[in-house]
């Protein structure tokens, strides 16, 4: 599939505005924060979880398995989406469980798929790394005091 201009991706620039209702989602599970201080009070946390840990999650999840499962299962699909990125986003979700609830990790599974749509459809990291920073942003920001 040929990527296109980021900037005229509709189905990205969706990706974006449905972070939103992901994190709606969310709070079906877990409540809101009492404070949105989190940047402010521990800037080193927030760094690590809104760009260091989503950066090293994309490249060893969808850089390194996702590639893997991509040149192993080359064009197996499960309807619109590849066999690779379901295996890896199940994956994705498990590893999630060490430190959350099943439910969460559940919720984990639905922007992995997203992440790992955008990195076959631009052939790389730079989109799914830039998507999981956002997501990890907000829902840090929401549902971490």
């Amino acid at each position: 599939m040929m990527s296109p201009l980021f900037w005229r991706d509709t189905r990205l620039w969706l990706a974006v505005l449905v972070a939103p209702l992901f994190w709606a989602l969310l709070t079906l599970v877990m409540p809101l924060a009492g404070s949105a201080a989190v940047p402010f009070s521990d800037p080193l946390f927030y760094f690590q979880v809104a760009l260091l840990y989503p950066v090293l999650e994309e490249l060893l999840f969808r850089g390194v398995l996702q590639g893997y499962l991509s040149e192993r299962l080359a064009g197996r699909a499960a309807g619109p989406l590849s066999l690779a990125n379901l295996l890896t986003s199940v994956v994705f979700s498990l590893v999630h469980l060490i430190y959350r609830s099943g439910s969460t990790a559940l919720l984990v599974f639905l922007p992995s798929l997203v992440f790992g749509y955008f990195r076959e459809r631009y052939a790389g990291l730079r989109i799914p790394i830039a998507l999981h920073c956002y997501y990890n942003a907000g829902f840090y920001f929401l549902f971490v005091s």
